[in-house]
């Protein structure tokens, strides 16, 4: 359980404007917070089950606002990631940024259609 001091941080150094405290940025940033600490506890108490429900519900919850931030706002979503120090799942690295190989496959798919739509005009 994060302290009020400790909390009040986070949402300070996460904020997107003046008097912000629930923006999904911040909203995600306790949630690391709690799940950082939940993991620690989890370490040292292998067997409270309860324990890991919730460290499992707060996980599900931050996955959902991090992809609403990633629907809604990609630059802010990648800023919050890095500073967070977040993986991101393979399907939002995808959706971010395509790499190198697929760019040069949708090029080569677009010539050849359009070679094809040239013979098939002639």
């Amino acid at each position: 359980m994060l302290n009020k001091n400790k909390k009040q941080d986070l949402i300070k150094k996460f904020q997107t404007h003046a008097g912000d405290t629930g923006s999904s940025e911040v909203q995600i940033a306790i949630l690391t917070a709690e799940i950082d600490e939940l993991i620690g506890h989890l370490k040292n108490h292998p067997k409270d089950h309860s324990s890991r429900r919730g460290l499992l519900r707060k996980v599900s919850s931050r996955r959902h606002l991090l992809r609403y931030l990633l629907s809604e706002n990609p630059e802010s979503h990648e800023k919050l990631t890095k500073k967070l120090k977040i993986k991101q799942p393979r399907a939002a690295v995808k959706a971010v940024e395509p790499a190198e190989e697929e760019l040069e496959e949708l090029e080569k798919d677009t010539e050849l259609n359009e070679k094809e739509n040239e013979t098939a005009v002639e």
